[in-house]
């Protein structure tokens, strides 16, 4: 999910940036089962790829100068154990907040969030509202399962 909208990335002239975006993905390229190891792992990688180098290599924010943890700690998600990493980073450009949430045991799901820091991005209470609406398939509140809603 992204911001509605976007602006040219402050340290590139030729890429575009959203003011919070969220992804998810399986950790499937990984032994680690660990939700708290996961995310601890997984912050940097998350932060990089959000503040510091999009995937051709352009340093769109001006790159990482400097970052501090803001928390961390065990999560339940959809009825799930799960742990959370958040760190404040320093661009070159700018502050933003990034968070790296790890559900599960057994296959384990990385939901991360990138925020623009200030008045143009997202409240960070945004983050716990959409980890609160995250549903397991099957839940009555999801209707049948990812894409149901969807139109042919």
């Amino acid at each position: 999910m992204r911001t509605v909208g976007s602006y040219g990335c402050p340290g590139s002239s030729s890429a575009f940036c959203c003011h919070g975006t969220v992804t998810s993905r399986i950790a499937s390229a990984t032994d680690i089962t660990s939700p708290e190891e996961l995310a601890r792992q997984d912050i940097t990688t998350a932060a990089d790829s959000a503040y510091e180098k999009n995937t051709v290599g352009d340093r769109t924010h001006g790159g990482i100068t400097s970052h501090k943890q803001l928390d961390s700690g065990a999560v339940s998600v959809a009825g799930r154990a799960g742990y959370q990493v958040s760190w404040r980073v320093n661009t070159a450009r700018g502050p933003a907040v990034t968070c790296s949430r790890c559900i599960g045991s057994e296959a384990v799901i990385t939901v991360r969030y990138a925020f623009d820091a200030g008045p143009d991005g997202p409240p960070l209470s945004l983050m716990d509202t959409v980890t609160k609406g995250i549903r397991p398939i099957g839940d009555s509140a999801t209707s049948g399962g990812a894409g149901s809603s969807i139109a042919p």
